[in-house]
């Protein structure tokens, strides 16, 4: 066969054929959950020097003002912008979150692979293990947690990675115990491939668009985790931008001064609510009838 008979490119087309047919069939709300993630995304990046104050800033002559055209969002108890503070707390919103993402997803992927494709004793001691985590509420475990550590930004990275890391395992160990009877598998195994081998090159391109899926859910939980940490005072500490211990200073505030908790909660629940939305996008565009992301 000559390079120009090879399938990969027909077969290549097709499969872009695919994935573009299921997006015409995204609905409009997808899209528009789409433009708010990425307008938190660019907000992220951009922050400090898109925000008209430092974040630190206190300004006594102008404390807990209401919203104008000189504090688009009013400002705190101390006199700081409250819309310059949630605009450069979005960077740390997206690193922390994503951070711990990445944790739970690169050790549910290694646990889920491993304990997928070789089953037997090897997989029920990790399942069994991993049932001790989930049957803990995540809040307490990671309040325990950090309330034994102590509260900063690695440790709750690392507590949020492995509250997680129980539900991509299952999930992806779900692909594994599917695919590992196909027949692509059985004729590596004939080959003599190493269990390496299959895991990487035959077992691991099936699971990717599972794990994509789940990725974007658990990144949406892993926002209100650390957000619910900063609230109860277990995540960053003042003067931090952070959206839930803005939330959390702003309880006492709230009759007097409202704005100074509704925006920073706001802006928590829209970012959420986008990436969920997100989330079922990407779920119907590579998963259509596929594994749900649980």
């Amino acid at each position: 066969m000559t390079t120009t008979d090879k399938p990969t490119g027909p077969k290549a087309t097709s499969c872009v054929g695919v994935y573009w047919r299921r997006l015409r069939r995204v609905p409009t709300s997808l899209i528009i959950s789409l433009g708010v993630v990425t307008l938190f995304l660019f907000t992220a990046i951009f922050g400090p020097w898109i925000a008209p104050y430092r974040y630190s800033e206190q300004i006594s002559a102008s404390r807990a003002q209401p919203p104008s055209a000189i504090h688009w969002f009013g400002t705190d108890q101390f006199g700081r912008d409250i819309f310059s503070r949630i605009v450069v707390g979005t960077r740390d919103v997206f690193a922390t979150a994503g951070s711990a993402t990445l944790v739970s997803v690169l050790l549910g992927l290694c646990l889920g692979l491993f304990s997928g494709y070789h089953g037997g004793l090897v997989d029920e001691v990790i399942m069994r293990l991993l049932d001790v985590i989930l049957s803990l509420p995540e809040l307490i475990l990671a309040m325990v947690v950090l309330g034994t550590l102590g509260p900063s930004r690695l440790n709750i990275v690392l507590v949020v990675g492995i509250v997680y890391t129980p539900r991509v395992a299952r999930v992806v160990r779900s692909v594994v115990l599917d695919v590992k009877t196909k027949a692509f598998v059985e004729a590596a195994l004939l080959r003599g491939e190493t269990g390496l081998y299959i895991l990487s090159h035959e077992i691991l391109p099936t699971v990717l668009p599972t794990l994509a899926v789940e990725a974007s859910m658990r990144f949406t939980y892993a926002i209100f985790l650390v957000a619910s940490l900063g609230f109860l005072g277990l995540g960053a500490k003042p003067p931090s931008a952070d959206w839930g211990l803005m939330v959390g200073e702003a309880r006492e505030w709230f009759r007097r001064a409202p704005w100074m908790l509704l925006f920073p909660a706001g802006a928590i629940a829209l970012l959420v609510v986008g990436l969920s939305f997100l989330s079922d996008g990407l779920h119907r565009l590579l998963l259509p009838g596929g594994v749900s992301a649980g």
